[in-house]
């Protein structure tokens, strides 16, 4: 799937818990310092580990099976990352817990570990053929905020490397349509962390765990995924379940409405900077699922700040008409000063450009300087 790389040594995967080592001209490299001990760890302060392993995340790196104290999660609509799948988990130290939020992300105490493995299945028709690790993101909770990295595979997927400057892998799979297809798949660096993962007020954290997005079946099991961290104590101050938000399934027809499907298609994958205190807030759309005034997630709305992204249209969404919407023309591009989400995204959603075509399509009204 792509060219390997060597996994370093078995000397630095030590070091990587407790000390430190040279680099190539001598000087002192710091690296991540973790307890000892057998469980999911991970530092309080200081670097990130230069091994995936020295977290301690998965009893079987390889195979992506967790550890004891790590638990799988899943959201009710992912975002989208050119068709790779996602296998999420997220670890809280004994005796800590998260705090329940409304709307915000939950609070999440020092030392927990959120991590997402990207990869693609050698054929996403049948799971069984296997699949090809890419990378894991890791964001750790310290006690000065939360830190973020990336760490990319070797060619026998045994260990991770950090990424610090990012990496291209040029990868292949076959697509649901039996056809084969080919991405030259962005890791971030870590300083593009940041550019989603800064939400609110340019303060890096967590995305996915919201409470909305976690109310759901735990991926492999029978429990609601918020319900088991409330019975096993790693969740506090939860209301009453009926009282939970839930972000809609955004290809599930039967179970929401195609508002709800779309809006919590455009929270997941827009509205992390599309928010009044986000990092795209100078265009003045508010693209979470909250927002209840059409003008404010685009309907009518000249673009304040898109510039040659508008591709000549007049306004963010015009009812009835996608071809004539901004947020459509974004949507179907993959040129880089066009497309939106700008990060992350090589390949066009076909799936939910769809979803977002019969929602503008079905929208009543009319932009009055629309001819």
């Amino acid at each position: 799937m792509r060219a390997g790389r060597g996994v370093m040594a078995v000397a630095l995967l030590a070091l990587a818990a407790c000390g430190g080592e040279d680099d190539d001209d001598g000087g002192p490299v710091e690296t991540c310092v973790v307890a000892p001990g057998d469980g999911p760890v991970a530092p309080t302060s200081g670097p990130m580990c230069q091994l995936l392993s020295s977290y301690r995340l998965f009893s079987d790196l390889p195979g992506q099976v967790p550890a004891a104290g790590v638990e799988p999660f899943d959201l009710n609509t992912p975002l989208f990352s050119d068709y790779t799948d996602k296998l999420r988990f997220v670890h809280v130290p004994d005796g800590a817990a998260m705090a329940w939020q409304d709307v915000d992300s939950l609070e999440m105490p020092v030392g927990t570990i959120l991590a997402k493995t990207f990869v693609y299945p050698v054929d996403r028709r049948d799971p069984g053929q296997g699949r090809n690790l890419l990378e894991t993101r890791i964001l750790v909770r310290m006690t000065d905020g939360w830190k973020a990295s990336a760490y990319t595979y070797g060619e026998d997927d045994g260990d991770a490397e950090i990424a610090i400057a990012g990496e291209f892998i040029d990868a292949s799979w076959i697509h649901d349509d039996g056809s084969t297809r080919t991405n030259r798949y962005a890791v971030p660096n870590v300083n593009q962390c940041g550019n989603c993962h800064e939400e609110h007020d340019e303060v890096l954290g967590p995305l996915g765990p919201k409470a909305g997005h976690w109310n759901r079946v735990q991926p492999g099991g029978s429990e609601n995924q918020l319900a088991k961290f409330v019975r096993t104590g790693w969740l506090n101050g939860a209301p009453p379940e009926a009282q939970w938000p839930r972000t809609a399934v955004w290809n599930d027809a039967g179970g929401a409405t195609l508002d709800e499907r779309a809006r919590g298609w455009m929270e997941v994958n827009c509205a992390h900077c599309h928010n009044p205190r986000g990092a795209a807030r100078t265009s003045g759309l508010d693209l979470t699922a909250a927002q209840i005034d059409p003008v404010q997630f685009g309907v009518c709305k000249p673009p304040v700040a898109a510039g040659g992204g508008s591709g000549g249209r007049q306004f963010g969404i015009v009812p009835g008409l996608p071809d004539e919407s901004i947020l459509v023309y974004r949507l179907e591009s993959i040129e880089g000063d066009v497309k939106m989400p700008e990060l992350g995204r090589n390949l066009v959603h076909a799936e939910s450009v769809a979803l977002i075509r019969e929602w503008v399509t079905a929208m009543p009204g009319a932009c009055a300087t629309v001819q």
